[in-house]
């Protein structure tokens, strides 16, 4: 019987399943770095599963908080695994890099932070500001600013609107501040000072970036120390020193007490201006024959940091000035030196040679590129009688010397009241 003949099949060809090639990212690698990306996404998958990006955060911020930056950025890093662009992660690592001295790292992660988020948080801006020069640092800090005035006036709108409403007990720290704009215009105006300062309208950008800050911040010690700098500059240098004693009277005074007292009270908050702005102070003190307050600027910042061959060249500084002070002093009163006059002559003297003959070691160690500086220590140590030869170790020890006030050698000379 006939019957239907049955079709051949056609061959039609496969359709082709999309599926996730789990090795796409790591072709080209090695077994051993196929091996460790492969480790790692596990422990990202595992890390994921037992903490929360915000648990991760909490542990990065106990990490910092007892300077383990790199425990923390191990922290940080994992948080970031698991959501990459997580704002606040990248805002910690950033400056986690930029503790540990990566600075390109540092400058990556803001970078980054601020293409995700241009409008929002301002410490980016800030440390991009800090590590670039010129018109481009006044740009990332003018965009701080903005960024910081924009979060500001948000605040007080949320305030006006919860009026009448239980105020919470305390303010969140990590809120911007009237200060921090202080801060960032004093930032501008330093730029102003240094690099830009040839800069056609520089010295009244340079005033108006200070009085933006004093705005902000009226008691700024940093602010006011900036203006004392700008006045000086401008030659106007009796009413830059009324800001400069100002500025100093805010926290040096203060400083001393907390260094002499024997217990460290760590609620005690002192608004002390950075280290770099503290010798800019010393400096200016100098030239205005506030000595021995600059004596005490110095000091301090040796206790600091003992490995900056300005404070201890600016230490012997002072201290010479101060011999010649009380030479010139006992020459205007026609008389020999009293015994003890001449004690502390010699004193002044062994301490300005002292102070100077570390700041050459220390030039020579650290290979420092400052030849003006070189060539002054040279030529103050030929006059005063060459290097310190005292104890190695610790050259410049004098428990038993404090130097005289400008107001107490002025006394020695005045004439006696009948």
């Amino acid at each position: 019987m006939g019957g239907q003949a049955k079709g051949r099949k056609k061959s039609r060809p496969k359709r082709k399943v999309n599926r996730p090639n789990r090795d796409a990212g790591i072709v080209g690698l090695s077994p051993q770095e196929r091996t460790k990306v492969r480790m790692r996404e596990k422990a990202k998958k595992k890390t994921a599963e037992k903490y929360s990006v915000q648990q991760l955060l909490e542990k990065t911020e106990e990490c910092m908080d007892t300077f383990d930056f790199e425990m923390a950025g191990l922290f940080c890093q994992r948080a970031l695994d698991i959501e990459s662009n997580n704002l606040q992660a990248l805002d910690m690592l950033g400056h986690i890099y930029s503790e540990l001295g990566d600075t390109q790292k540092a400058k990556g992660v803001f970078v980054r932070a601020m293409e995700l988020s241009p409008d929002e948080g301002h410490s980016k801006y800030m440390y991009l500001g800090q590590i670039h020069t010129g018109q481009e640092a006044v740009d990332y800090y003018t965009k701080g600013v903005q960024v910081l005035l924009s979060a500001l006036d948000k605040q007080a709108k949320t305030s006006q609107a919860q009026v009448g409403a239980a105020a919470p007990s305390n303010e969140d720290p990590g809120l911007p501040t009237a200060k921090d704009v202080s801060v960032a215009y004093c930032a501008i105006a330093e730029i102003y000072l240094s690099d830009l300062c040839m800069e056609e309208g520089a010295a009244d950008k340079c005033r108006e970036s200070i009085e933006r800050a004093l705005q902000y911040h009226y008691d700024n010690p940093e602010a006011l120390q900036l203006m004392a700098s700008y006045l000086f500059s401008m030659e106007k240098k009796q009413e830059g020193k009324e800001y400069l004693l100002k500025s100093a009277r805010l926290w040096l005074p203060a400083q001393k007490q907390l260094s002499a007292s024997s217990s460290t009270d760590g609620d005690r908050q002192i608004d002390i201006p950075p280290y770099e702005s503290r010798i800019t102070t010393a400096k200016l003190l100098i030239e205005s024959e506030e000595h021995e307050m600059a004596v005490d600027v110095l000091e301090n910042l040796l206790e600091e940091d003992d490995e900056v061959v300005q404070v201890w060249y600016l230490s012997g500084w002072v201290c010479y000035l101060q011999l010649n002070k009380a030479k010139e002093q006992q020459e205007r009163g026609g008389r020999e030196a009293t015994e003890e006059e001449k004690e502390e002559q010699k004193a002044l003297k062994e301490a300005a040679r002292s102070y100077l003959t570390s700041a050459k070691k220390l030039y020579i160690k650290l290979h420092c590129d400052d030849q003006p500086v070189l060539d002054h220590v040279h030529q103050l140590l030929s006059e005063l009688g060459g290097d310190f030869e005292g104890d190695e170790e610790d050259p410049v020890l004098f428990d038993d010397y404090e130097p005289c006030s400008d107001e107490e050698e002025e006394d020695a000379d005045a004439p006696m009241e009948h």
